[in-house]
């Protein structure tokens, strides 16, 4: 068996592999062996923590602003904060657009609550990029934002989310601001609702 600290690394090793023993053939060590599965584990961790995290508010009013003009607004319908993280990917990219145009934010007529998505109510969306939402702060007051994706990858997949929501809606009811500019963002949340959504289901890790 593994030593006591490192017996939750066992399940990491491949078939076969023996974390205890010294091989006679390859001096590999239990120490060693530990290395190798403790970095193992640590990617592992950094690949579920590296996910883009968007916001959505439902709002009654939002706009954009760029060095004192208006770039985008809209009337009844989301507000989408969104970011790109390493490791995301077109697949995400496609779920996210689908989700932020199929979440049902709103009642329907008959007072059925979170019955009606932002097409069922004809309502207008405006994307928003923010690579804030990927900061960490687990160290010093300074955030650290080295877990969003940065350059023309960034700008690529943040520009294709925006083109699929416009095609899965109408193109003219889907806003956008100013990919890395100082925005001014103006909103009225509509209740207050503000969601985090996931692309991927709880444990699975990034495409590589």
């Amino acid at each position: 068996m593994p030593s006591q600290p490192f017996r939750h690394l066992a399940a990491l090793r491949k078939p076969g592999e023996n974390v205890t023993t010294r091989s006679s053939t390859t001096g590999t060590s239990e120490s060693y062996l530990t290395s190798i599965l403790a970095f193992g584990l640590i990617t592992q961790v950094k690949r579920l923590l590296l996910k883009n995290r968007p916001i959505l508010q439902r709002v009654l009013s939002a706009s954009v602003t760029v060095d004192k003009q208006l770039i985008s607004s809209i009337g009844k319908g989301i507000l989408v904060f969104a970011a790109v993280a390493p490791g995301d990917t077109e697949k995400d990219v496609d779920t996210l657009a689908t989700k932020v145009l199929k979440m049902r934010l709103w009642d329907d007529d008959s007072g059925g609550r979170w019955k009606q998505s932002v097409q069922d109510i004809n309502g207008e969306v405006l994307c928003v990029s923010q690579f804030t939402l990927l900061a960490s702060t687990k160290k010093g007051s300074k955030p650290d934002f080295h877990g969003a994706l940065g350059g023309e990858q960034a700008k690529t997949l943040y520009q294709l989310f925006v083109s699929k929501v416009q095609e899965g809606y109408q193109p003219e009811r889907v806003k956008d601001g100013v990919f890395q500019a100082m925005m001014e963002v103006a909103l009225i949340n509509d209740g207050p609702v503000t969601i985090e959504i996931s692309t991927r289901p709880s444990g699975q890790k990034a495409s590589q």
